[in-house]
């Protein structure tokens, strides 16, 4: 028997089940153990979580007489195709204004294309001399923007997938989609959202002048190489520099969005405070789109397992900064390949508003039988869903050939 109690009903001995809220909010990396240790009590009680569940079967039980937040029955081997699809459940939350991605998607995927086209003919135009032209990269990012509000997932995880040929200019429309969802995360005003994304779409105009051969070289840099594209963040900023009408915010990001916060980055090694908090956003975005998308030398990283590895990196990131970064994508952003208790695999087509770790789930195949399915949605935040994420799975080992198309559900887009 499972029950949710609020933390003041803990004890020493109880078998901790799960958090009741977001891992952001307490201060485990785990659950399922028996709490032992006073220490672990205190950080509990200390955290932002109220209640919890746990699991009386594995550890003490609540005081006889003592009334629990709710009783719950677990099924821990549900059947294959008796959970409910969101087909059947209310997917749009009310007052929310975000509509469900599946509206969102096709919309989308235009507003990429254009995007790429406009920032292909803005990439041309400094290459010949020209200043480049701010109205024009302001009001896409007003397009940009306005998509991310109906869907933060949609336009982001579209623009992750692109060809070797398009890859520098997709990547500065992931970016700025990314920046408008991380402002939007971090409470900045609407000003200072839009000139996030201006930033994000302009972070990489440097590359302008870097050697085609270097810039588009099918397999790893050499050190001299290296040396070459470390200054694509100088000419960027000298660029924006003899334009007219870039701001302040643009010309920071260009400048120092490969800073990291322990002083290794480039191109003038700034730590901590001396980074701007725009700098240090562009930073994030940056890595997560280039590490996620394929490229002529690597496959992308399964999106899920790229904001894992980006967390271990002790030193590049400002810590509040890529916390609000996976509040805004999610523990599992779109496109990351699922196992679900019921053995079944699926990838993540939505984020849920009501819980990090529970998005909506796309499920394609069955390991038990070893089959394809009939593809059908599953929206783990739904109380009457009984499935679960019980891990990440590597898209190169299944090499599903339409997993892009399941989750996007635009054919052969970025190919």
């Amino acid at each position: 028997m499972l029950k949710r109690i609020h933390v003041d009903q803990l004890q020493l001995g109880m078998h901790l089940k799960e958090f009741c809220g977001s891992w952001m909010d307490h201060p485990f990396w785990r659950t399922g153990f028996v709490l032992k240790d006073p220490k672990d009590m205190d950080l509990i009680l200390a955290s932002s979580i109220k209640e919890v569940m746990i699991d009386c079967s594995k550890g003490l039980d609540v005081p006889v007489g003592v009334s629990v937040v709710a009783e719950v029955v677990e099924e821990t081997h549900p059947t294959i195709g008796s959970l409910p699809s969101v087909s059947e459940q209310s997917r749009t939350p009310p007052g929310t204004g975000v509509i469900p991605a599946d509206q969102e998607l096709e919309r989308a995927a235009r507003i990429c294309l254009q995007a790429k086209a406009a920032v292909v003919s803005m990439f041309e135009e400094v290459r010949m001399g020209k200043a480049v032209d701010v109205g024009g990269a302001r009001q896409l990012v007003e397009d940009i923007s306005d998509s991310v509000s109906r869907n933060p997932g949609a336009i982001i995880s579209l623009a992750r997938l692109k060809t070797a040929d398009d890859y520098t200019y997709l990547h500065s429309v992931a970016v700025c989609a990314m920046m408008v969802a991380l402002a939007k995360q971090l409470g900045l005003d609407e000003a200072q959202t839009r000139a996030c994304g201006l930033a994000g779409l302009l972070h990489d105009m440097g590359k302008v002048a870097m050697p085609t051969e270097v810039l588009n070289k099918p397999g790893k840099l050499t050190d001299a190489e290296f040396d070459i594209m470390r200054t694509h963040p100088t000419e960027g900023y000298k660029m924006l520099m003899a334009s007219s009408g870039v701001d302040a915010v643009s010309l920071d990001v260009v400048l120092h969005h490969h800073e990291k916060v322990d002083g290794s980055g480039y191109p003038e090694k700034l730590a901590g405070d001396a980074i701007s908090l725009y700098s240090k956003m562009g930073a994030v975005c940056d890595v997560y789109d280039a590490i996620t998308s394929n490229r002529p030398y690597k496959s992308g990283w399964d999106p899920a397992e790229s904001l894992r590895r980006m967390a271990e990196w002790h030193g590049h990131f400002d810590p509040k900064v890529f916390q609000g970064f996976v509040k805004s994508m999610g523990i599992y952003p779109v496109g990351s390949l699922v196992r679900l208790r019921s053995g079944r695999i699926g990838v993540v087509t939505e984020q849920s508003p009501k819980s990090l770790t529970m998005p909506i789930i796309k499920v394609f195949f069955s390991t038990k039988s070893n089959m394809r399915i009939v593809p059908g949605l599953v929206d783990l935040s739904q109380p009457s869903t009984l499935e679960k994420i019980v891990g990440r799975e590597d898209p190169a080992k299944w090499n599903f050939p339409d997993l892009n198309e399941l989750w996007s559900g635009v054919p052969n887009y970025g190919k």
